[in-house]
């Protein structure tokens, strides 16, 4: 076999390629209902991420912390600390920010707002269809 018929053979094909990249990328889920939880989890583990997971907005800061997540995907009405005061102290407290995707059910135009003017890179209202969030998490992290 010619050398060069020999490394494109090796090359690894373009979705396997796509999925290892991704298999670095951690991304911490932040909400406290179950339900939504496990459909994320098992889409983005289904594309290659990691995925670490907060039940309320205090477990979420302290994986922040500790675990320094590529993204964080945020719920903003959570019990002990909302998504929004999440945001607040991540945009206060970390030298470089972090991306973020606020997900809600909130319909308001002033939470949509808010979150922007804190530095939100997306915002998907709840319910929504998986290949929404599966792309905005590609585009962030591609």
């Amino acid at each position: 076999m010619p050398p060069a018929a020999k490394s494109k053979a090796t090359e690894p094909k373009p979705a396997e390629k796509a999925k290892s990249e991704a298999k670095s990328r951690r991304i911490l889920l932040v909400d406290d209902d179950q339900e939504i939880v496990e459909s994320m989890r098992l889409a983005l583990e289904s594309k290659g991420f990691q995925v670490l997971v907060g039940r309320d907005g205090n477990q979420g800061l302290v994986l922040c912390e500790r675990e320094d997540p590529d993204l964080v995907i945020l719920d903003m009405m959570m019990p002990k600390r909302s998504g929004f005061l999440v945001l607040e102290k991540l945009r206060r407290t970390r030298p470089v920010p972090l991306k973020v995707i606020m997900i809600t059910a909130n319909e308001g135009s002033r939470h949509k707002a808010y979150a922007e003017m804190l530095g939100v890179d997306d915002y998907i209202r709840k319910p929504f269809a998986m290949d929404r969030l599966i792309d905005s998490v590609e585009r962030l992290l591609g």
